[in-house]
C-alpha cells in the first residue's frame, strides 16, 4: 500500500504565496505521476497540476498557469506545488493523487489509485 500525506496548507491574503507538500511512502507500477488536485464546497474536484516523475514533465489548469509551480524531489518521494499571487478562488481543499496517466488523463479523478486526506488552503480577500 503508498500512504500519500500532505502539508503546508493554511490561511493567507489574497496575493500571498503558500508551498504544499506530497510525501509518498513509496513508489510502486502502479504510479507515474503524482497531481495535485482540489475541491471546493458545492464543486467537483478539479486537477490543479501534475508531475511524471521519470521525465519531470508537468501539466497544469489554465486557472492557475503562470501562478503554480509543480515539483519533485525523487530522493524524498515528495512533490510540491508552489502556489503564488493566490487568489479567493483558489480556496478549496488540495489532495494529492498518485496513479498511472498520460498527458491526456492527467486530470481525470478516476484514473488515480492513491489518495493523500487533504490540507486545506484559505485565501481571504
Amino acid at each position: 500500500q503508498v500512504q500519500l500525506v500532505e502539508s503546508g496548507g493554511g490561511s493567507v491574503q489574497a496575493g500571498g504565496s503558500l508551498r504544499l507538500s506530497c510525501a509518498a511512502s513509496r513508489y510502486t507500477d502502479r504510479i507515474n505521476s503524482v497531481t495535485w488536485f482540489r475541491q471546493a464546497p458545492g464543486k467537483e474536484r478539479e486537477g490543479v497540476a501534475a508531475i511524471y516523475i521519470s521525465s519531470s514533465r508537468t501539466y497544469y489548469a489554465d486557472s492557475v498557469k503562470g501562478r503554480f509551480t509543480i515539483s519533485q524531489d525523487t530522493a524524498k518521494n515528495t512533490v510540491y506545488l508552489q502556489m503564488n499571487s493566490l487568489k479567493p478562488e483558489d480556496t478549496a481543499m488540495y489532495y494529492c493523487a498518485a496513479g498511472v496517466t498520460s498527458g491526456v488523463t492527467w486530470s481525470y479523478v478516476s484514473w488515480y489509485y492513491y489518495w493523500g486526506q487533504g490540507t486545506q488552503v484559505t485565501v481571504s480577500s
